[in-house]
């Protein structure tokens, strides 16, 4: 979802025709493991999770898969 032209552009305003592999260190910058997005395997393995038994007693509650964004820009 990301891998465009315009992502590219977003994460590199100071290049004027930049590449998503230009982009790639500033997206690693925004989480907060130094990683630049979130596989789908990731994403898949929390919705097994959550379909499981081991998640019998979890109610109520997100489950963000991503990479610690939300709370590195949430003030906490």
């Amino acid at each position: 979802m990301i891998e465009n032209e315009s992502s590219a552009r977003i994460y590199r305003p100071d290049l004027d025709d930049p590449t998503f592999d230009d982009a790639i260190p500033a997206l690693a910058k925004i989480n907060m493991w130094p990683v630049p997005w979130v596989e789908v395997e990731d994403v898949a393995n929390a919705v097994l999770f959550l379909l499981s038994d081991e998640s019998r007693y979890v109610t109520g509650v997100a489950l963000p898969v991503d990479l610690g964004m939300s709370q590195k820009y949430s003030g906490a």
